[in-house]
């Protein structure tokens, strides 16, 4: 089968095409013939092996452990391993699986669900990792409710789109920061005030939000904490910079040994793709309350060009790849 592979750690540009044999389903497991693949910044670590620490999570110290990137999916069951019980052959799903920028990929039954009947394929495909963080984020860490003020840094990226809808959809305020080529995709969503980052400062003080999702971001923690209001939260969503070992997840381990010692909450995230938050957002697009934001979709091939303009701060919202 055709994919996208790469056999050593590097840019973009390691990754090539090529055939490889064609993954089959374990216990529990189901083979996905993929129509569309998501792009998200987990590929580009996962493909750079930066920081470092992602390789001794067992990604592969010296060389990748798995040759296949991509996370985001949706296609077709081709077939099912043992065990299996909720899917079967010719269901259109979506969800996480490893190595979707491939022509099949082998998921768990527990990251799949039935694709929305609103989306197409590409359009499914842009969901689930983002989407998936964005959820948990607002509604599990972030413990947001209605008439809250949550300021989303990073609101035009593939998470940030989804945040600013999923909390709009749980009767939030929302204010989104981004850039100003960007604003208008931020707008559209359904933010009820836009900052331009490089001219305002969302973390002066000036306004103090319930919830502060830092999406992907490298703001010092006490210029966030200002943001928050005396009981607020901050939740910390990925992280750039910090160094070649931890990146920008020291911020993340910061927090967390800061959060006992002030009456603020500073969460790190986790995040995962599974069965359950998947339902919750087939409810929120089915109900015309979630739009995934797509900004371009590449065939297979340009996955190495998708990745690049990704990292360039060229996606609006999400980049797909059709397989």
């Amino acid at each position: 089968m055709k994919a996208i592979v790469h056999d050593v750690y590097g840019p973009p540009e390691v990754m090539r095409p090529a055939e490889i044999p064609q993954p089959v389903p374990g216990r529990g497991e189901v083979l996905v013939r993929v129509h569309a693949a998501g792009v998200d910044q987990g590929v580009w670590h996962l493909t750079a092996g930066r920081p470092y620490l992602i390789r001794a999570a067992g990604f592969g110290l010296r060389a990748p452990a798995n040759r296949v990137r991509g996370i985001d999916v949706a296609g077709r069951v081709a077939a099912v391993g043992p065990d299996v019980t909720r899917l079967r052959a010719g269901d259109e799903v979506y969800g996480g699986c490893g190595g979707s920028f491939a022509e099949y990929a082998c998921a768990k039954e527990d990251q799949l669900a039935p694709k929305p009947r609103t989306l197409g394929f590409e359009e499914a495909a842009a969901v689930p990792v983002s989407a998936c963080t964005a959820l948990k984020a607002l509604r599990d860490v972030g413990r947001l409710t209605a008439g809250q003020h949550v300021l989303v840094l990073g609101a035009s990226g593939g998470v940030g789109t989804f945040a600013v809808q999923l909390a709009k959809a749980l009767g939030a305020r929302v204010t989104g920061v981004c850039s100003p080529g960007k604003a208008d995709v931020v707008r559209s969503i359904g933010a009820d005030e836009v900052l331009d980052y490089t001219t305002q400062d969302p973390t002066d003080g000036s306004v103090r939000y319930d919830l502060v999702l830092d999406i992907a971001g490298n703001r010092p923690l006490s210029r966030l904490r200002r943001a928050l209001t005396a009981r607020g939260t901050l939740v910390i969503v990925g992280g750039e910079g910090g160094g070649s070992w931890i990146g920008g997840n020291d911020r993340q381990l910061r927090a967390l040994m800061l959060s006992p010692f002030t009456g603020q909450r500073l969460r790190p995230l986790a995040a995962g793709v599974r069965h359950e938050d998947l339902l919750a957002l087939t409810r929120f697009i089915e109900a015309g309350r979630v739009t995934p934001v797509v900004d371009r979709v590449h065939p297979l091939a340009e996955v190495p060009e998708a990745v690049r303009r990704l990292r360039a701060g060229e996606v609006r919202g999400k980049a797909v790849i059709a397989v």
